[in-house]
């Protein structure tokens, strides 16, 4: 019945006036002819087919029309409108109630230890570096089909701490030394393929996670040791701290768009006020050392702490994964959380030991 609808008026605009059904000319027909057309005469049945045919098509579609119609002004959808938290995601980009409590429970396990037992934050240190790699080597086989050789590294990266403690840096570097070795071994019954993939995986794990460790473990023995880890840690802490309220606040700029989008110089310049203040104020005050010092070792960690923070980005990117693990609710991972504090030990405890010296 549409379909005839549109036909009768379509001929009175082309005509002026509604035509009378004889044969002639007329704007448009149910076949689809244009003004002008001889419309040739069909037989009663053919017609009547035709006319049925249309109005069945027009049935057919007039619920469909109808419903669609209802929804368009009923505003209905069969996609539930998302709440308005999805909505309105968080600059900050993570849970930050939860962030900040995993945040706090993990510094009062740190000044616990310090103000009782200071060798006890060698064993924390020892724990975050296992699960770190736990962590790291799930991550790798799951993505990239990449084998660390778990056992050498881990066996291995404890050795690396704990030997620090009384050995220094000649019994880490041995033990990293004997890592390798054993991670070559270890690899050659799985053969020729992906051999230099792993080991190199293996090599860069035992590096990255043990050995920038045993650089944190090393600030502990001295008389002063409390005073060179609280220096170490405020200074990392102050400097993601000063760059995450900055970069939340005013960050406009990206700094590495293609690594770590949300961190913006603004980010960096709050990151480096943070480290700067908490450098010169740690150093003068807990270890005798002078402002200038301070400043430098500030403007030090600011550097190593974002330079971890980009390279474990690169990773992630590198290998699909937003995160390392899901043990820390609002950060992640052991290892998100490791990332700007390992490269920071090690830049840390050579600072220190050159400014003030044991």
């Amino acid at each position: 019945m549409a379909q005839v609808s549109e036909e009768r008026e379509d001929r009175v605009d082309a005509t002026g006036e509604e035509p009378a059904g004889t044969p002639g000319t007329s704007a448009t027909s149910g076949t689809g002819r244009v003004a002008g057309t001889p419309v040739v005469p069909e037989t009663s049945g053919t017609g009547e087919a035709a006319r049925l045919s249309a109005a069945g098509t027009a049935a057919a579609e007039t619920p469909a029309a109808a419903a669609g119609a209802g929804d368009a002004e009923s505003g209905a959808s069969d996609t539930p409108a998302p709440p308005e938290a999805v909505k309105k995601a968080s600059k900050a980009g993570r849970n930050l109630p939860a962030a900040i409590g995993v945040a706090l429970l993990l510094g009062a396990a740190i000044i616990v230890s310090l103000l009782t037992v200071r060798y006890l934050f060698i064993g924390i240190i020892a724990i975050a570096i296992a699960v770190g790699t736990f962590e790291f080597a799930g991550v790798l086989r799951r993505v990239a089909d990449i084998r660390v050789a778990m056992i050498p590294v881990l066996v291995g990266g404890q050795a690396m701490i704990w030997l620090a403690w009384p050995f220094g840096r000649e019994g880490a570097l041995t033990a990293f030394v004997l890592t390798v070795l054993a991670c070559l071994l270890w690899r050659l019954p799985g053969g020729a393929k992906g051999y230099l993939r792993d080991i190199s995986a293996s090599t860069f794990a035992a590096a990255y996670l043990p050995l920038f460790g045993a650089f944190a473990a090393m600030l502990v023995p001295p008389e002063d040791g409390v005073g060179r880890v609280l220096t170490f840690l405020i200074g990392v802490v102050a400097s993601d701290t000063g760059g995450y309220i900055a970069g939340v606040l005013g960050g406009k700029h990206p700094m590495a768009p293609t690594i770590s989008p949300k961190k913006t110089w603004e980010g960096f310049a709050g990151s480096v006020i943070g480290g700067v203040v908490a450098g010169a104020l740690t150093l003068s005050l807990l270890l005798d050392g002078h402002v200038w010092q301070g400043v430098i070792f500030g403007v030090a960690i600011v550097l190593t702490a974002t330079l971890g923070d980009l390279v474990e980005s690169l990773i992630k990117r590198d290998l699909g994964v937003k995160d390392m693990g899901t043990l820390l609710p609002g950060h992640g991972g052991i290892m998100d959380r490791l990332d700007s504090l390992l490269p920071s030990a090690v830049v840390s405890w050579l600072l220190l030991s050159a400014f003030v010296p044991v």
